[in-house]
């Protein structure tokens, strides 16, 4: 009998063992298969593929894919809860609350934002990225002056961090500090050369500089770097309005209009999915 027992009982462990390496390699295959979805842009698949394999088993892996994934899906929400998880598990791992932190910013959730920017500086307060997308956070909650402070913190850390010697200088604008945002505005058209942004904050400045020409000029060097660009042609129009060129400023009025989305809902979109694409890819906003 005891025979017998011995040899059902292997028979029955070796069935077991069998049974763990099929669901073993099924993992594997829907890991695998997701992340080359996910790269193929096959976004709804590696959806799928990933949340089966979470069905099966809970992995750290798994949910870091899965909120990308979820990410580039304008899924936000769901993506941010994947975040909260891993934070869990991992506290001490500072680069979950940096996408914490992004994922916040395109929700547009700063108080989420700020947050997770505090407990990634509890970690390491000498990460640059994490006091730029502070200095978002102060931002959004139209706190210049903060945002200010934690801008320059980045610079500090990092004098090539193009994108928060941008928001400085516009902050301080907004702050009527009018002479340290043209520092940064000019420092920045050195380095980066005839960028939209950059050309639509020196126009911006000479505007309130009371340069009404120079602004007029700069908007068009604007719009020579992106013609679609409907805030440059309706802001000259003011100041063509202003010299007594109505013609000028009818001209850009019209073409303002016909560059601008169709109805809100679709610039609401648009601006959605641009910080989705903004923060998706690498940190690199000037193609450097």
């Amino acid at each position: 009998m005891n025979f017998f027992k011995a040899l059902f009982g292997g028979k029955q462990e070796s069935s077991e063992e069998k049974k763990q390496q099929e669901e073993a390699r099924q993992f594997d295959t829907l890991k695998y298969d997701g992340v080359r979805a996910m790269k193929s842009g096959e976004i709804d698949f590696a959806v799928k593929c990933f949340r089966h394999a979470l069905s099966m088993k809970d992995d750290l892996e798994i949910h870091d894919y899965l909120s990308q994934a979820l990410i580039a899906q304008n899924n936000l929400i769901e993506a941010y809860d994947e975040l909260q998880i891993m934070a869990e598990a991992q506290p001490d791992n500072q680069a979950i609350f940096i996408r914490m932190a992004n994922v916040a910013f395109m929700m547009e959730d700063y108080g989420a934002l700020s947050n997770a920017c505090e407990k990634a500086m509890l970690i390491d307060d000498s990460n640059a990225e994490v006091m730029y997308l502070y200095g978002r956070g102060c931002i959004g909650q139209d706190d210049d002056v903060n945002a200010v402070a934690m801008l320059t913190r980045a610079i500090t850390l990092n004098d090539k961090f193009y994108d928060a010697y941008l928001l400085r200088s516009q902050a301080n604008l907004r702050l009527e500090k009018i002479d340290e945002a043209s520092a940064d505005a000019d420092f920045l058209l050195e380095q980066v050369g005839e960028n939209e942004d950059v050309l639509l904050l020196k126009a911006r400045i000479a505007r309130a500089q009371g340069n009404d020409d120079d602004a007029i000029a700069f908007y068009g060097r604007v719009i020579n770097e992106n013609p679609f660009r409907e805030e440059a042609y309706r802001e000259r129009a003011e100041l063509r309005r202003k010299s007594g060129d109505e013609q000028g400023a009818e001209e850009d009025l019209k073409k303002a209009d016909e560059v601008a989305p169709e109805d809100q809902k679709s610039a609401e979109d648009q601006k959605i999915q641009q910080k989705v694409e903004k923060k998706y890819r690498e940190m690199n906003p000037y193609g450097f």
